[in-house]
């Protein structure tokens, strides 16, 4: 036991006149782990509550990383109580560290601040669906240096949080999910027009996605070259762009099978051909059959 004792208050290292003891070495590891098992089963009490009651992803997460942050400081400052170390003997060394990261980090910490930015104010929340350029998808997850966002076909990507701040971002269901779809449609000249407004807003009507208000709208554009031009809006309350592709495609479904009913013909493109010449044209007819045996 007295050459544990003395292992155990054998000076290991001693900075700035603080003398540190092999007994502070070793208790340091397990205050940490000890700490790090009761943080992380009190921190998996809260969120489950907060889930149970029905609180947002988005605050969610930002609750468990503050919380994370704030058992990390204590645990540090709880082990620099134990090594007896004042804070006062880092103050030069972390103000070196600070100008040092300042300058070598920059876009790290741009990203860190646009982080904590996106968690308080809250443009972005955990499952809303963003268009950035020509992406598109849900966001999953709102990290310390980046953004995950699963895409329509999948892929997951890690937009810098940076990015989503300098940028224009397309918030889809940043109010509501409200989400106004549209529908275009072309028949052949000579069609009922007005039987074809019907029936296009009959096939739309009837999706049971479609909302009542605000108000299914038929506009018969234009007469375009090979057909007459319909649009039609509606109004569906989506999460992303794949309720509403399935919606409009079932839509045209519809509208493809009350046309067939009701003998009204979808156009395609036609074009008529008028040939001038000074002399007459000399048409023959050819017997495939002679041509095949011969």
């Amino acid at each position: 036991m007295e050459k544990i004792s003395q292992f155990l208050q054998l000076v290991v290292i001693d900075f700035a006149g603080h003398q540190i003891t092999a007994g502070q070495i070793i208790v340091i590891p397990i205050v940490f782990v000890v700490g790090y098992l009761l943080a992380r089963w009190f921190g998996h009490l809260i969120v489950k509550r907060m889930e149970a009651r029905g609180v947002s992803p988005d605050v969610v997460h930002l609750v468990r990383r503050v919380y994370l942050i704030l058992i990390l400081v204590i645990i540090g400052v709880s082990a620099l109580e134990i090594l007896s170390v004042p804070l006062t003997a880092f103050a030069f060394i972390s103000g070196a560290i600070a100008i040092g990261v300042g300058f070598g980090a920059q876009n790290v910490i741009n990203n860190f601040i646009s982080g904590w930015i996106l968690l308080w104010e809250r443009p972005i929340r955990i499952g809303d669906f963003l268009e950035i350029g020509d992406t598109r998808g849900t966001v999953e997850a709102i990290n310390t240096r980046s953004t995950r966002i699963r895409r329509v076909d999948g892929v997951h990507l890690l937009i810098p949080n940076s990015h989503l701040l300098e940028n224009t971002v397309v918030n889809w269901t940043l109010v509501d999910r409200l989400t106004r779809g549209h529908v275009r449609v072309g028949v052949a000249y000579g069609s009922p027009v007005r039987l074809v407004a019907q029936l296009v807003e009959q096939a739309v009507k009837e999706n049971a996605h479609v909302l009542e208000t605000p108000a299914v709208m038929v506009i018969f554009d234009d007469f375009g070259d090979s057909a007459l031009i319909f649009d039609v809006y509606f109004w569906i309350e989506a999460s992303g762009e794949k309720d509403l592709r399935v919606i409009r495609s079932d839509i045209r479904f519809r509208i493809d099978e009350l046309f067939r009913e009701h003998n009204i013909t979808i156009s395609f493109p036609q074009r008529d051909v008028h040939l001038t010449s000074l002399t007459p044209v000399q048409v023959a007819l050819v017997n495939d059959t002679e041509n095949a045996g011969g």
